[in-house]
Parts: structure tokens; sequence; C-alpha cells
């Protein structure tokens, strides 16, 4: 089968938000080429890196982000979804530059672009104790370590992005042995399965497109976790008898904010709101979302342009 990949040049503060656009319009994939974080990997000699292109170490001046779309409805979908980023490039008000968003197409064969992803995704240590494994890539964990094995068909979140990591971070500092864990927005399932690892008795998984929820439940069954996961096609927990010691949102600042009456109402007195994906020129707004939700901010954490709170419900 053959598809159309579409890029869109960007930068690399903007190319979260470009990526998590282009899956609201395809669950065929999508993938950030960035020469910084080949940069990284040649800096930070304890990141564990296979195989590198010479074409993605070559200088590039923008961040490039390609999806891939069936040819039929593939313009179609491409103008909707080149006005769906120029509206998030209005909306950040100047906070998040977007680079010049020049687009490009070409007809590609179905299956090459998996060979691309594959052939530049890595293990990622988040925090001291999990590493994040392409499942086609051997990796011995070492002493402490949890790994959480992901597969190619997954939906966004691999914990290359600060927003991800920042929240793998904050789940390994405030997640105790038996907890009962909620992950809003859950993507490929990264977040609740990194919390089954960690010791959670149960993990309860919810996102709204289709795709994510049948590759959380893939890469869930893919690390053995599927016991202890529940994963629903869903905005929110529809059972608010359902109380989380520990809750994640790992998403958009405006959908966290429009969430704020709703997310808390899982939480357990005592327990943790974890919320990422949040810009710099956003970060009040949403914290006084959540303040007036009766909570407390416990830490703020910045990596790069983006930032991620701690918040705890007072015990009863």
């Amino acid at each position: 089968m053959k598809f159309i990949e579409l890029t869109v040049h960007t930068s690399t503060e903007a190319s979260e938000l470009v990526a998590d656009a282009m899956w609201n319009y395809t669950p065929h994939g999508v993938t950030v080429c960035d020469a910084n974080d080949v940069i990284a990997l040649q800096r930070e000699s304890t990141v564990f890196w296979d195989y590198i292109d010479e074409a993605v170490s070559a200088p590039q001046k923008d961040v490039l982000v390609k999806c891939f779309l069936e040819p039929d409805s593939a313009e179609e979908k491409i103008a909707e979804l080149m006005r769906e980023i120029v509206s998030r490039r209005e909306r950040s008000a100047g906070a998040v530059p977007f680079g010049s968003l020049e687009e490009t197409k070409r007809e590609i064969e179905g299956d090459d672009w998996i060979d691309v992803w594959k052939k530049h995704f890595r293990p990622i240590h988040a925090g001291t104790r999990i590493v994040v494994v392409p499942e086609w890539i051997p990796y011995e964990k070492q002493a402490g370590e949890e790994t959480v094995l992901l597969d190619s068909n997954m939906a966004f979140g691999t914990g290359e992005h600060e927003t991800t990591s920042m929240c793998l971070e904050l789940l390994q500092d405030f997640l105790r042995p038996g907890d009962v864990c909620i992950d809003v927005g859950c993507g490929s399932g990264i977040l609740g399965i990194a919390a089954a690892k960690l010791g959670a008795e149960k993990c309860y998984l919810t996102d709204i497109d289709p795709v994510a929820v049948e590759s959380a439940a893939h890469n869930a069954a893919l690390n053995r976790v599927q016991d202890r996961l529940t994963v629903a096609l869903a905005n929110l927990l529809d059972d608010s008898e359902i109380k989380g010691d520990l809750v994640l949102a790992n998403i958009m600042a405006e959908v966290l904010a429009l969430l704020a009456p709703s997310i808390p109402k899982n939480l357990k007195a005592g327990g943790t709101l974890i919320l990422s994906g949040i810009i710099g020129e956003r970060l009040e707004f949403v914290k006084q979302t959540y303040l007036q939700q009766g909570l407390r901010t416990v830490e703020t954490r910045r990596k790069g342009e983006w930032y991620a709170l701690a918040l705890q419900r007072e015990g009863e």
C-alpha cells in the first residue's frame, strides 16, 4: 500500500505540538527528526544508542516532523492539519517559535516509514530507574532499572520529549508500591506501564484516540503487565468511585485547564496529581485552575520550554 508522506519544517520547541496535531489526522505514524537529539546523544555518554544515519547527523536548520496519510484523503487532511498547526501557533502567543511551517509531500511505499522510525529510535533513560526500550533492540538492564518496552505500532509518547520524561521522573519520585495510578491521555501507555513496573497495584489508562488505546493495550501485553492495566477509550474515567493515589495527565495546557474541574474527582485525599505539557506562558494559568480545586503545588519542574507540576490534595 502506498502513502503520502507529509513533512512540516518547524522548530525543536514546537515539534511536539506539531506531532501531536498530526496524530489527530493519521493512525499510520508520525516521526520527528531533530538534529538537537543527535547532539545530545554525542555529548551524553551514559545514554545508550545503537545507530545514527549520517543524514540525521548532518547540519540541519529545521526540525522535520512527518506523518503518513492515505492518498485518497491526503489533500483534505493536509489542509485541515495545517490549519490546526497554524491555530496552535497563534494560541501560543509567540511563546513557542514554530519556524517556517514549510510543507513538502511525496508518495512512498507503505512500510518505508517504519524502517526509518526503527533506525533512529534508541533506549532512553528517564530518571534513575526507568529505561524506555524499543522491543527490537537488545538491552541488558542494570541493577535497580525497570525497562518499558515499546513496539513500532505505538502512538506518540516515547519518553524522548521533555514533557514525557518529566512525567516519568516525577512518577518515580511520588509513586509508592501498591498505589492505584490513573493516566489521562495515555498515548502509547508509557506512563501507566512504567507505574506498573515500579509497583503500582492497578493502573487505569484513558485516551480519546482509538489508535492510542490499541497501542497502549498492545504495549501493556508486551511488558506483561496487562493484568494490572485497564485501558479505555474515553476522556476521563467514567467511574468516579475509582480513586487514584497518583493521577497523571500529559496534555496541552488548554486541555488541562478544561479538565481541571473533573480530574481531581478521581484523586484520593493525600494523593498526587502530575501535570505536564505546559509551556511557560500557560504555567500560572494552569496552576491557578487547579489551586481553585483545592490542590496545592508541591513541585514545579522545567525542561527546555516545558513545565510539569506535582500537586497534592490535602488528607481528610
